[in-house]
């Protein structure tokens, strides 16, 4: 397989708490679709064992809503899978309750605060092209 590249992209108007809590919810998106992300388990000199991380590092970008919607489009236009955080799902207090707050809207309604995925280097940078590094 070809290198690939996760990206996760952040509203850039979010709190600190919210971008944080968006990232780690999305990460694990990422991980669902993608065998093989998962690395060996840590061992510290002392024998004590830590689980596995990702073996693959993850950029975050930032961008505004228009930006992640356009990055939603381009991503569905070539078939990139995606992982999607809307702004509704931080009112709702479980796994349940978030996938109903993605399922009341259409496509074009979905009101995005952030997005992952993971495809070829190239295909990723044309996605995200407009997103930029968070700061």
């Amino acid at each position: 397989m070809s290198e690939t590249k996760i990206a996760i992209i952040i509203r850039n108007d979010l709190e600190t708490w919210q971008k944080l809590n968006v990232t780690a919810f999305l990460t694990g998106g990422v991980l669902s679709t993608s065998d093989g992300l998962l690395g060996e388990n840590y061992e510290d000199a002392d024998g004590v064992t830590y689980t596995p991380l990702i073996i693959q590092p993850i950029i975050i970008l930032g961008t505004d809503a228009a930006g992640l919607k356009k990055i939603h489009a381009r991503a569905l236009s070539r078939e990139c899978p995606l992982s999607v955080y809307i702004e509704d799902m931080f009112k709702t207090g479980n796994d349940t309750a978030n996938r109903a707050a993605v399922k009341q809207y259409g496509t074009d309604d979905l009101n995005f605060v952030g997005l992952a995925l993971r495809a070829e280097k190239k295909i990723v940078d044309k996605i995200t092209k407009g997103a930029k590094m968070h700061p």
